[in-house]
């Protein structure tokens, strides 16, 4: 399985490419934007995209799906139930951020949860539940990566001053969740640098 990274959208969010170099499918997470050139790419590669993941629906982790809603209707978005009420409200979101024009809601999307089994090939991305930042936050594991969205950065943690965040409930699901996996996990974040889960219990002052 191979692994890119590209920063796309206003918020310069990480998008995480995945590819399944055997059976060349790719699982895409958190488009915020660039998705005709991020497909031109796969196409180039001679990868299909298989599915679409979001850790949450924030705004700037969901622009890019509203060009795969319109053109590519076939390929499948995934997302908790619970960050639904954000997909209708991307106008908004984005005028907190100033930035003030109006963006279609985004319908075409399937609901997945910690029971949900999805595959890139053999390779099983295991779905953790992990709400605080937004109600329906998920975090993905696959090959010792955890994609970790806005839960859990370098050396901090997410907002939670949203509408629907609770920074207890985010701290909890770190914790309960995410510091349960093996140390040696690298962590890919929703922005910023990459880090792992043993950098973080030693050195993230939030979750002492």
């Amino acid at each position: 399985m191979e692994l890119k990274i590209k920063q796309t959208g206003p918020l310069q969010v990480n998008t995480y490419i995945l590819k399944d170099t055997e059976t060349k499918e790719a699982v895409l997470i958190d488009v915020g934007g660039s998705f005709e050139l991020i497909k031109k790419e796969l196409d180039k590669e001679g990868y299909k995209i298989k599915f679409i993941l979001n850790t949450h629906g924030h705004f700037d982790h969901v622009l890019g799906e509203i060009e795969v809603q319109k053109n590519y209707p076939k390929i499948p978005i995934y997302m908790h139930k619970d960050d639904l009420p954000h997909l209708s409200r991307l106008t908004e979101e984005m005028g907190y951020f100033g930035y003030n024009y109006e963006i279609e809601p985004l319908k075409n999307v399937s609901f997945i949860d910690e029971k949900s089994e999805l595959y890139l090939g053999n390779n099983k991305i295991q779905i953790y539940y992990t709400p605080g930042h937004s109600k329906g936050g998920l975090s993905f594991y696959v090959n010792g990566w955890l994609f970790s969205g806005d839960s859990l950065f370098f050396e901090s943690i997410g907002r939670t001053d949203f509408y629907d965040g609770d920074y207890n409930t985010l701290i909890n699901s770190i914790k309960t969740k995410l510091f349960s996996l093996p140390d040696n996990t690298k962590v890919y974040p929703g922005h910023g640098s990459d880090t792992t889960i043993q950098n973080e219990k030693n050195y993230n002052t939030y979750l002492k």
